[in-house]
């Protein structure tokens, strides 16, 4: 063993030696390229970020110059509505037909972006109101669809609320809450909707069960000076935009243990076989099992399966969804975070798909060991700046960056399972308002009186 020392020693310094050499020789070579080309990569690497500035500079443009203006709309709902979540659906498979994405012009050059619309409630002081945001060039589709369903329905343009508080919230005369919404599972799996609740299976009214009257319960008891706002900004939007249809089917076929077909082989090889072999190359065929794959899956498989096709049967929307609530100083009580909470908390079914507040959006500072007294006040201030200015604007989170958690996909059946407008026995007069009569024009035909 000790004579091995002396020549472990030679090794060492030898591989040194030959390092030292290589090293010398390679360094001065590798920095004369990168001197000479290292402006190559930098087009690759910048171009990702030119292009994100360029459209949004090309968005910005567009929308102070040529983007249809938006206005609001309430509709003040009828006395009798028959079957609320259903006649939504069909106004909501109605207001998909907007959807009209630019070319490649007109989004690169103009700017250009798919229009959208927002469905919106907001109590102020203890009034619900149920709110349409449309781009003002398409308000005859919207009233025509609205009217189809809900022909006792009134519907008239009426000012922003978001206007009427004072625009510099938080400030020492108000405080806020809020949160982005965000989805737990992949969109392909749906939450609950109204076909899980049974709403409208039952034949007598009073017996129908409607989410939305929890929330219009809670939303009644606010004071003056509170008010909450739910918004849900919607884009229509096809397989092409979302992806959601063909992640639905891959999730489908692997829930039924469906092996996707497989790809013939080349005809080269083809042709090399029945060279060669005298046959042409093609799958082996499995055997036959005894039961298919779908007889195999559970219930709760068979359910999920289910409801995932029933998902993409129906248009789809790219959704953003918050909520807001702000009050007077004297007059804020934290609970009423709760009230939207746990109305959206009824949709969730923890076999398939939840939609949760996003944490990272929440208007609270969580301290953590690394930044226990790292400018709280400051950094809460900022958060709930930002969440009063989106919801002003109807942004979604983290604008202008395309945060991928910032929204989600629903079909129609799902947002009007989240919106509608509810009946006389969910929701009575003491908790929303309603129209009894719906004013219409006169008759084209009726006789008028000329001035003698």
């Amino acid at each position: 063993m000790m004579e091995n020392i002396p020549l472990l020693k030679d090794i060492v310094y030898q591989a040194a030696e030959v390092a030292t050499v290589t090293f010398s020789y390679i360094l001065p070579i590798a920095w004369d390229f990168i001197k000479t080309w290292w402006w190559v990569p930098l087009p690759f690497i910048l171009w990702p970020k030119f292009k994100y500035h360029w459209l949004f500079w090309r968005n910005i443009l567009w929308d102070m110059t040529k983007k249809p203006k938006t206005i609001l709309l309430e509709v003040r709902i009828p006395g009798e509505i028959l079957k609320p979540i259903r006649a939504m659906d069909s106004v909501l498979a109605g207001f998909w037909q907007i959807y009209g994405p630019p070319n490649w012009f007109e989004k690169w050059w103009k700017g250009e972006y798919s229009l959208s619309f927002g469905l919106e409630i907001a109590s102020i002081d203890g009034v619900p109101h149920f709110l349409v945001r449309i781009p003002e060039n398409q308000r005859n589709v919207f009233e025509s669809h609205l009217y189809a369903q809900y022909p006792d329905a009134e519907i008239v343009q009426v000012q922003d609320y978001t206007k009427k508080v004072p625009q510099d919230i938080p400030n020492d005369r108000w405080k806020i809450l809020g949160a982005d919404y965000t989805m737990v599972a992949p969109s392909c799996y749906p939450i609950r909707t109204y076909v899980d609740f049974e709403t409208e299976r039952e034949a007598k009214e009073e017996k129908r069960i409607d989410p939305i009257s929890s929330l219009l319960e809670g939303l009644s008891l606010l004071e003056k000076g509170e008010q909450v706002w739910i918004q849900m900004k919607l884009n229509p939007v096809t397989d092409g935009e979302s992806g959601v249809v063909t992640q639905a089917r891959k999730e489908r076929d692997r829930l039924v243990k469906r092996k996707p077909p497989k790809e013939r082989g080349l005809i080269i090889k083809e042709a090399w076989d029945m060279l060669v072999h005298g046959i042409i190359s093609s799958p082996q065929k499995e055997e036959e099992k005894m039961h298919p794959p779908e007889m195999m899956l559970t219930p709760g498989e068979k359910e999920t399966v289910a409801a995932i096709e029933r998902k993409i049967s129906k248009q789809m929307f790219k959704v953003n969804l918050r909520f807001v609530y702000l009050a007077r100083n004297d007059k804020f009580f934290g609970g009423r975070f709760k009230v939207p909470m746990s109305y959206f908390n009824q949709f969730n079914n923890p076999a398939m798909n939840s939609i949760i507040p996003w944490g990272e959006t929440i208007t609270k500072v969580k301290q953590n060991w690394y930044d226990f007294y790292w400018f709280q006040k400051r950094r809460l201030y900022l958060k709930q700046r930002r969440m009063f200015r989106n919801a002003v604007d109807r942004r979604q989170a983290y604008w202008p960056e395309n945060v991928k958690g910032a929204y989600f996909y629903l079909n129609t059946e799902e947002l009007a399972s989240l919106f509608h407008f509810p009946s006389r026995i969910t929701a009575p007069p003491s908790v929303i308002q309603r129209v009894e009569a719906r004013k219409r024009e006169a008759p084209h035909d009726l006789p008028i009186k000329e001035d003698e």
